[in-house]
């Protein structure tokens, strides 16, 4: 691993290349599948949050039809969906087959729901900060943003009973995101890039900060913008890139990101893609189904930092 780029171009095009380190998984694994569930219905914008608008991102519609200044009322029963009654769904589905999960938890979200606390909390699941609310990160100040992450680990804190020790914003970071875990200090990793399929290191103000990064491909978001319209979609569209990784995987294990939105996959004519996929990794040997804790755990236990690791690090104005 090494430093390629520079500062006038705070982007790394290469990463690690033809020549990826082995990971080394726990029990010799072909593959890390690490599976994220995004809790966000209730911390969206809203008229009581005094938003001025209604979401609608990742429902039923693409665009509200209600007019600009009115409530959406269709869209808020859409994202209510997700955790009366998707959520139960997918924490039965992983329970069943005694299979972890990691929880993108956007803070506000999960505090106004406590007996969904309660159950990620007897589950089990790790949690990875989304936030304090479902929100685009790069429109708040530096000074907003700050407020927002020292309000989000509070808010879990106080949920679950321990802090975070993950991040991811919703879609993308500002260019001061990464800057203020480092100032705040309590997170191990942030998965705030979309750009490899293993960890790396990186250096900020000059401090190491693990990235494992996640993905928008093997994510149920595509039920909502279009390339997923069935269940046998999903199922087959994350066997084939369960299938190529796990080949690969004799000679360069990776990992793989699976994120689930309740208010889509938590419906049943979905589901039934997920627990399809999660039976058929289960009938395959050599593979980890990881919390995202553990892969950042593992990933330092195994490659500690050392000067000359970090990879380009993107850097603010």
């Amino acid at each position: 691993m090494s430093i390629h780029g520079n500062a006038a171009f705070a982007r790394d095009l290469i990463g690690y290349g033809a020549n990826p380190p082995h990971p080394r998984w726990p029990g010799g694994a072909r593959i890390a599948v690490n599976f994220v569930m995004n809790y966000e219905e209730g911390s969206e914008p809203s008229f009581m949050d005094n938003d001025g608008r209604s979401e609608v991102g990742l429902t039923e519609m693409a665009a509200s039809p209600v007019p600009a200044g009115q409530r959406d009322l269709a869209a808020e029963g859409m994202f209510e969906y997700g955790v009366r009654v998707g959520f139960w769904r997918v924490m039965r589905l992983f329970a069943e087959r005694r299979l972890p999960m990691t929880i993108f938890a956007c803070a506000l979200a999960l505090e106004r729901h406590p007996p969904a606390a309660a159950a990620i909390r007897e589950a089990g699941h790790d949690i990875c900060c989304h936030g304090w609310r479902w929100i685009e990160h790069f429109k708040l100040t530096r000074e907003e943003e700050r407020e927002h992450i020292r309000l989000a680990v509070e808010s879990l804190t106080r949920s679950t009973g321990n802090r975070p020790l993950g991040w991811y914003c919703r879609y993308g970071p500002s260019v001061n995101t990464r800057a203020l875990l480092a100032e705040e200090g309590g997170f191990l990793y942030d998965s705030d890039a979309y750009n490899d399929e293993l960890p790396y290191w990186v250096l900020q103000d000059g401090k190491p900060v693990l990235v494992v990064p996640y993905s928008l491909v093997t994510n149920d978001a595509k039920f909502g913008r279009g390339p997923f319209s069935t269940a046998d979609d999903y199922f087959t569209f994350l066997r084939d890139q369960f299938d190529m990784l796990y080949a690969e995987g004799a000679t360069q294990p990776k990992m793989m990101s699976c994120g689930l939105h309740l208010r889509l996959i938590g419906h049943p004519a979905r589901a039934v893609g997920l627990a399809r996929f999660l039976d058929y990794i289960r009938g395959h040997e050599g593979v980890w189904v990881a919390r995202r804790i553990e892969i950042a755990e593992h990933w330092r236990r195994t490659f500690p930092y050392q000067p000359g690791m970090e990879q380009m690090a993107r850097v603010g104005p």
